[in-house]
């Protein structure tokens, strides 16, 4: 596997994979934290690249213009922004998605031999925030990828700066995904943390919250049935952060009814070309780029 995965890689990024150990730790407890990974340069860029984008500079547009998250400046500056898509619109946040360490990291922890891009969103936290309302609530990202077949969908969070506790960093329910009965957490817009929280323990979960404080260049990663948030930005400064959300070769698309009986879908869906059964082709290269092979 080492010499597959050193094919694009320096020897000092091969140094910087994680080990055996760290694989283990990961399927044991939901989520990873990498060492600084990302150099400075692809991030100041990124970071360029966002300035851009809030300003309504695009180098391109998804093929879809609904459907999903995608604040606008006439929505105000001082609130959270959540942009999804935003690898089709800025070549700089692409560049920064696709580079190949993050998904080296996500086939060394899923033990896949591929990963394609599936998602990706830019979120910005102002600063200050008094209410807690700059929280995203609990939830596990598989609950809204119902037409996904893979339980070993995995996402990277990249923040674009040092992050700390107070500045709204992604937390973590540790070992939440082995919990059963969590299909429906669907919770991002509530804020209430707490509240959420009292609910799992009165069903009887051992709740550990682990925020993902990282400097700059680290990288987290957690499991698609991982429940989690991020904690509100009560520091002087805003919080910018990449949520990259990643497939293996194994996914495929599944057809998928809820409580109701009601067909679901979801907008990736829509991104990419069809097989011929008509089915949504979640390995389409030119909406889902392989990342790592």
């Amino acid at each position: 596997m080492l010499d597959t995965l050193s094919r694009d890689l320096t020897k000092e990024q091969i140094s910087l994979l994680p080990t055996e150990e760290d694989i283990c730790f990961y399927e044991e407890h939901g989520w990873y934290i990498s060492q600084k990974v990302i150099p400075d340069e692809i991030i100041d860029e990124a970071i360029f690249g966002s300035e851009r984008f809030y300003n309504s500079e695009k180098d391109g547009e998804p093929p879809i213009n609904d459907g999903f998250s995608n604040w606008k400046p006439e929505d105000g500056y001082d609130v959270v922004r959540n942009n999804e898509l935003v690898s089709w619109q800025n070549r700089q946040l692409r560049k920064l998605t696709l580079q190949p360490i993050i998904g080296a990291i996500a086939a060394r922890l899923t033990r896949s031999n591929q990963i394609r891009l599936l998602d990706d969103q830019l979120v910005y936290k102002p600063p200050q925030d008094k209410s807690g309302k700059s929280a995203v609530g609990w939830h596990a990202d598989k609950a809204y990828w119902s037409t996904c077949s893979s339980n070993k969908l995995i996402t990277a969070w990249i923040p674009f700066h040092d992050c700390d506790e107070l500045r709204g960093p992604l937390a973590i329910l540790d070992k939440s995904h082995k919990w059963l009965g969590i299909e429906d957490t669907r919770f991002f817009n509530n804020y209430k943390l707490e509240e959420m929280e009292e609910k799992f323990r009165l069903a009887g979960r051992q709740v550990v919250k682990i925020p993902m404080e990282l400097k700059k260049g680290q990288v987290s990663f957690h499991n698609c049935w991982t429940i989690h948030g991020s904690l509100p930005n009560y520091s002087n400064l805003f919080r910018l952060a990449l949520a990259v959300h990643l497939q293996d070769s194994d996914n495929h698309y599944q057809a998928f009814w809820n409580k109701k009986g009601q067909p679901i879908h979801i907008i990736d869906e829509k991104l990419c070309r069809k097989l011929p059964n008509g089915d949504p082709d979640f390995s389409d290269p030119a909406a889902f780029p392989i990342i790592w092979s």
